[in-house]
């Protein structure tokens, strides 16, 4: 099943990259369209959570405790979406990587805190020292950690363990 899904998603990603092929590498192009998707789906999660499962109302803990709404989306949309994109950057972007599973999922996790952690320094640097406008400055931070997040993927998260790619490239 896991592989039939697998094998639907490259096509319809491949298929679209042709157009593009001449300007972009296939890789890149299945970064970019299972990324992209996946962070359409983790905004409609939120959208749902926000609305109406949570109804836009704080989740009471205890006493004065609670978990605002917009907070308790973000639980609720990532603890889908980061599976998801685990799935998609492991299967459909580089599954030539020969690292065990919980390797890559380890890393996955660390790579995410980073971005999370790299989010939040930058949106507050362009807003708070450079002055920009909200909007300019998400976009731009969104921008930067995609690369960021890109590069990192293939060359740490996911990367081929070079003691076991000897023997499988040819002399």
């Amino acid at each position: 099943m896991l592989t039939r899904v697998r094998h639907i998603i490259l096509a319809i990603i491949d298929f679209f990259h042709r157009p593009f092929s001449r300007w972009i590498n296939q890789r890149t192009f299945r970064y970019l369209a299972c990324g992209g998707s996946n962070q359409l789906f983790y905004i409609f999660l939120y959208y749902l959570s926000y609305h109406y499962i949570l109804q836009e109302r704080d989740i009471p803990i205890h006493n004065n405790i609670r978990i605002t709404s917009p907070i308790a989306a973000y639980i609720m949309a990532f603890s889908i979406s980061f599976p998801t994109g685990f799935f998609l950057s492991r299967n459909i972007v580089f599954p030539e990587s020969n690292l065990l599973g919980r390797v890559q999922f380890f890393r996955y996790v660390m790579l995410t805190l980073a971005c999370i952690i790299l989010t939040y320094l930058f949106l507050k640097f362009f807003d708070e020292v450079c002055g920009f406008y909200p909007t300019p400055a998400a976009a731009l931070t969104s921008l930067i950690i995609a690369v960021f997040s890109y590069i990192s993927q293939s060359k740490y998260t996911f990367k081929i363990d070079a003691v076991d790619s000897e023997a499988v490239l040819p002399d």
